[in-house]
């Protein structure tokens, strides 16, 4: 299978770049207007060593008096004085605008893609690798101060030397200045060619970069997995094909380099002779004086240097065009859970649930509900029971609309979730998942995350409810330990706690508890199920439990098999029957955890 050569989306990206930068003109054409002083003012000292060559050859033949040429000296060293004093200040000018153009675009780029990430759907999230996330958000964020560099400092420096530089020298010898023209056109034209070829490579260096960071991410992520089963070795293994990949397409990429290197030489070498073939003809005919020969070839530089610059500005441009490409890739992608333009912020009073006939599948093929219907009424606890891959935690998801049905309405308080804002719903539910992850924070602000304006005494009183006061306190920093990445410093039975806490302190009408009590042992199970029942009153709850002692009390209990209602009732009518509960029932009682 030939895969297609990856190109670089220019217009795009340029498009992208421009929306940050119109927000921030007054810096940047402040900026611009320094910048092109300052390269005036690198022409002037070049005219003032012509002049001091001119008027010392009059001088030494007798055609200028001392005291002239003294009085030519005083006035080129005032001139010369006060350029120097003006290049400085340009100079620090130029640096202090663009310090402050980088970090203005780089905090806007950075805050406008994190935003849009983070707002994007649970469905992206579940799809793209959290190692290349962050790798596309640092080297999109690192490329546009690449750009703007080589926009300030290498394109608008080439263009302007080559006005004044090459209107400079056809004043004196219009030879060279064609010469110049065509010697600048070849060494740009070169330089275009070889980047042209070169950019489908760095895209997929970029894209097998990234690849490699995602792999770092997810193994050090799941270290415990790796360790508990003796797979160093192995990983290594993985590790190391990733990273020979990783090589390989740098070789490929960085082998381009070779040939801009030496053609470059090869032209400026060509350009700069003929360059001073036609001016020191001239010079041997007496039409050109010594000063304006020396005066043509020391201007020069003051092309030639920006051409090298501008050529390492277009390896700038392209890279960071490519380093672009894949995060501005990210703003085309669209949230498939949408807000409704009048979408309003939902107040649940009652906390009635109903799925009303709905049908969704993660895939067309496959449909996990089919005209599915449940009430849960205000202030009921209802359970959902069932094998693994029966549905109960996609009706969860809908719930918080991580998904959206595809026919049928979720409502609550007999209103269609979808005609609310999605964070006002989600804000408005508090829930113990059964995969509970907290942040590389302390224990106190993991719970406080779920109401920030919460104040110390309901913070530790909900830390207090779920059992977890007794941790904290033969914890040497007591509540103000930190938990570390995903929780890793604490157990499965104390990250729960901790979860169970900030659904204590959400305080919300609506409670879902997901294998709420599954990592914790037999005793504090008990103490904690007494904090829940506390917690639980006046409120609605769906509580997701494989372990059917633990909802043995609730007010109705929904068996499902295969996305269906099978059975439903509570726990003392339902083992009285045949069927799914019961066989449950059974298997457990016998001591078998299905």
């Amino acid at each position: 299978m030939i895969r297609k050569k990856q190109k670089i989306d220019f217009k795009y990206n340029l498009r992208e770049y421009w929306n940050l930068l119109k927000k921030h003109k007054k810096i940047f054409f402040s900026l611009l207007v320094i910048v092109l002083l300052l390269e005036a003012l690198y022409t002037v000292d070049k005219f003032l060593f012509k002049r001091i060559i001119d008027d010392g050859s009059r001088f030494i033949s007798g055609n200028l008096s001392q005291e002239t040429f003294i009085l030519t000296l005083v006035f080129i060293a005032l001139v010369f004085i006060v350029v120097s004093i003006l290049k400085a200040s340009f100079k620090w000018l130029s640096i202090h605008f663009l310090s402050l153009l980088d970090s203005t675009l780089v905090f806007d780029l950075k805050r406008k893609y994190f935003n849009h990430l983070l707002g994007l759907s649970y469905k992206f999230h579940t799809t793209h690798k959290t190692g290349k996330l962050i790798s596309r958000i640092i080297r999109g964020s690192g490329a546009v101060e690449g750009f703007n560099d080589n926009l300030i400092f290498n394109f608008v420096p080439l263009l302007f030397q080559l006005v004044l530089v090459g209107g400079s020298i056809a004043y004196f010898n219009w030879q060279s200045s064609l010469i110049l023209i065509i010697t600048s056109v070849l060494f740009i034209g070169y330089s275009l060619f070889i980047q042209t070829k070169q950019q489908s490579h760095r895209i997929r260096f970029n894209r097998i970069e990234d690849s490699e960071k995602g792999l770092i991410s997810d193994v050090f992520t799941n270290i415990d997995s790796i360790k508990y089963f003796g797979k160093e070795s192995t990983i290594k293994r993985i590790y190391l094909k990733a990273a020979e990949k990783t090589k390989k397409a740098s070789l490929r990429y960085w082998g381009y380099f070779r040939w801009f290197d030496s053609g470059q030489i090869l032209i400026l070498s060509f350009g700069l002779f003929f360059l001073i073939y036609f001016p020191m003809k001239s010079f041997l005919d007496g039409s050109l004086s010594i000063g304006t020969l020396v005066f043509i070839y020391s201007i020069y530089e003051n092309v030639a240097g920006p051409l090298f610059g501008f050529v390492w500005g277009i390896r700038g441009f392209y890279r960071s065009m490519a380093d672009f490409q894949g995060l501005f890739e990210y703003s085309k992608v669209k949230n498939e859970i949408k807000d409704k333009p009048n979408a309003r912020e939902l107040k649940i009073r009652k906390g009635e649930i109903e799925f009303k006939n709905i049908t969704f599948g993660y895939t067309k093929k496959k449909k996990i509900f089919e005209n599915f219907n449940l009430k849960i009424k205000s202030g009921q606890k209802v359970a959902l029971v069932g094998h693994s891959g029966c549905g109960k935690t996609t009706l969860i998801k809908l719930l918080y609309r991580l998904y959206d049905v595809e026919n049928g309405q979720i409502l609550i308080d007999g209103k269609d979730i979808r005609d609310f804002k999605q964070e006002s719903l989600r804000s408005e539910m508090a829930i113990v998942p059964q995969e509970c992850i907290l942040f590389d924070d302390t224990i106190y602000n993991n719970v406080k995350f779920a109401n920030p304006k919460a104040t110390r005494e309901e913070v530790m009183e909900a830390i207090r409810m779920a059992q977890l006061d007794k941790i904290v306190e033969r914890l040497p920093r007591k509540e103000r330990t930190i938990v570390g990445e995903r929780g890793v410093k604490l157990s499965g039975g104390e990250k729960q706690r901790v979860s169970i806490a900030r659904a204590l302190l959400a305080n919300k009408k609506i409670i879902v508890l997901d294998e709420a009590t599954s990592a914790l042992d037999s005793e504090t199970e008990h103490e904690i199920q007494e904090s829940l029942k506390t917690l639980l009153q006046g409120r609605t709850a769906i509580i997701i439990a494989h372990r059917l002692s633990t909802i043995m009390n609730a007010d109705k209990i929904v068996v499902m098999k295969d996305g269906n209602i099978v059975q439903q009732g509570t726990h003392n009518k339902l083992i009285k029957e045949p069927g799914e509960y019961r066989k449950l029932w059974n298997l457990q009682r016998g001591g078998y955890l299905k």
